[in-house]
């Protein structure tokens, strides 16, 4: 009768099932959140100087929420908390664990907040080096207006850390919703008022900080509902806690490197014919939704349960090579529609008001290039997760510098070159001199009306820098789980199916042409989904039977 309380907390089986579909839902319920705010939001302030700024704004403060939330929390403490509810050890209260890293966080994310605010301006002259008069001034405004709402994100990525643990994965994933929600409903009204454009960007930076607000406040709830015995309480001398904190270390390095990559994008961008910020940032935000919502789903359900396997081998390559499986299907399909009918897509989404067929040919050209690089970023989550669960954070540390060093290589030899061609919406409009190495002169990059491809540069390093980091991701795995074969080799089928739909695709592009922008869009997306999923089933993969199924139901009727 005095055992505590913590041991009565077992999930049921069920819950052990459809983890990566809960995850798939939740994260799809809050990309189109998402989409909805950034359809929106390219219609109120579209490739502005006020849009690069509150782009560059946004990046500065999210270094500090990928540095302490999801990611790290994912590496250090996740598989920690997953095997102390597993062991159910009477002498170690998970709730206590989960309390000290709560305050632990709390504190260093509440101190990193203040120096954003307090130093805005040396920090925004850092990391947005090119940036120059008004979108220097708008860019350090609107860093201390989203530092406060950033904190709030960490916070709620230690929510996600526990409600993962408990196997509850919807809530966690779909919060983000009212994050989203809470600046399209200050769109609208900016909108409907017809504010400045500067002052609809501030408008817009305010909403961010009292949407993460939100966020954090509806998950709190449920945590406590499944941690009743949570205390905030910076225990550093419980042995877990001790544990958590060896591993917070290089995975914080790891996400540390992978910021330096974004960090590095923000400052060349800055040099970038004006536009570019604004542009990568909505491109990045389209290629990152399958990564969320194929590889970040199957993966962050699976770390849990891959942390719980670490002494069956079998079972745990069993569960990865199946988990790589189902990334690479959707992975390559998401790759091949936006390369094949990327610029439908980004025209449905973003065209209208102050963005036009112009600014959606850089979209697309960004897009298409970060699409390259899709298939071995998604294949690269699962990997490092796997790694994870086995407790190495180091390897995947060094891999993730080696990416980040490859891609800003890569980037900065052919982004000035790339600056130098100009587009249209019809195609090529003209070039100077692609030879020459260094920014365009400054009045040449602030001129309105004109696009520039620079920022595909940035996104070709960083495709080549996913393929190397996916190659060096598979030695190591394959070291620390012995019996699992290359996993490069998941790709191979989708691949060749992805190369067989594209030629369809294309000729069903060249005649849809004609048509209105929305019907076009719809008949080259089914032509393309349906072309790679026919193909995937007829070469032997077994995802492909997931979209066919229903179709069989209805035929067979």
């Amino acid at each position: 009768m005095n055992e505590p309380q913590w041991r009565y907390r077992k999930e049921t089986p069920s819950s052990r099932f459809g983890g990566s579909a809960l995850v798939a839902g939740g994260i799809g319920l809050s990309r189109v959140a998402g989409l909805l705010r950034e359809m929106v939001t390219s219609r109120v302030l579209g490739l502005s100087l006020a849009a690069d700024a509150f782009a560059a704004a946004a990046r500065i403060p999210n270094l500090l929420q990928n540095l302490l939330g999801e990611g790290v929390l994912s590496a250090s403490f996740v598989p920690v908390y997953s095997q102390l509810l597993e062991e159910d050890d009477p002498e170690v209260d998970p709730d206590r664990v989960a309390g000290a890293v709560g305050a632990i966080l709390l504190m260093v994310t509440g101190l990193a907040v203040l120096v954003l605010v307090l130093a805005a301006r040396p920090i925004t002259w850092i990391l947005a080096l090119g940036l120059t008069g008004e979108r220097f001034e708008l860019a350090v405004d609107f860093t201390r207006i989203m530092a406060v709402g950033i904190g709030f994100l960490v916070m709620s990525a230690w929510c996600l850390g526990i409600l993962n643990s408990h196997r509850s994965f919807f809530l966690p994933y779909a919060a983000p919703v009212i994050w989203n929600a809470a600046q399209i409903v200050a769109l609208a009204f900016i909108w409907a008022r017809d504010w400045p454009i500067e002052d609809a960007a501030r408008g817009l930076a305010i909403a961010v900080t009292v949407g993460g607000m939100l966020q954090l406040a509806i998950q709190l709830p449920t945590v406590r509902r499944l941690a009743p015995g949570l205390r905030f309480r910076p225990d550093t001398h419980i042995r877990a806690v001790k544990e958590i904190r060896r591993r917070f270390a290089p995975a914080v390095l790891g996400r540390g490197v992978v910021q330096i990559s974004a960090y590095l994008d923000l400052v060349l961008a800055t040099f970038l014919a004006g536009g570019a910020l604004s542009a990568l940032f909505k491109a990045q935000m389209l290629y990152t939704l399958p990564v969320s919502l194929f590889a970040m789903s199957v993966a962050a359900a699976e770390l849990p349960e891959m942390a719980r396997l670490v002494d069956d081998p079998q079972a745990l390559v069993a569960r990865t090579r199946r988990s790589l499986e189902r990334i690479a299907f959707w992975m390559l399909l998401a790759a091949f529609v936006m390369i094949a009918a990327g610029d439908l897509v980004v025209g449905v989404l973003f065209q209208g008001g102050k963005f036009d067929a112009t600014d959606g040919v850089l979209v697309w050209f960004i897009l298409g290039a970060y699409a390259l690089g899709l298939p071995a970023i998604g294949a690269s989550r699962l990997l490092q997760n796997t790694c994870y669960a086995v407790g190495d954070t180091r390897g995947p540390a060094r891999i993730a510098a080696i990416r980040v060093g490859i891609a800003a290589v890569i980037g900065v030899i052919i982004m000035f070159p790339l600056d130098r061609v100009l587009v249209g919406a019809e195609g090529l409009l003209g070039f100077g001199d692609v030879l020459a190495f260094g920014p365009l002169d400054a009045d040449v990059r602030d001129t309105g009306g004109v696009v520039r491809l620079g920022a595909v540069g940035l996104a070709i390093g960083s495709a080549i820098g996913a393929w190397v980091e996916l190659a060096l991701l598979s030695s190591l795995v394959r070291r620390r789980v012995d019996g699992l074969e290359d996993p490069r080799r998941s790709l191979v089928g989708p691949a060749t199916a992805a190369a067989g739909a594209f030629v369809l695709t294309a000729a069903v592009k060249l005649v849809a042409a004609p048509l209105p922008l929305l019907i076009e869009a719809i008949i080259v997306g089914a032509v393309a989904v349906t072309a790679y999923t026919i193909l995937c089933f007829r070469i032997g993969v077994r995802d492909a039977d997931l979209l066919l199924r229903p179709a069989r139901r209805v035929i067979w009727r």
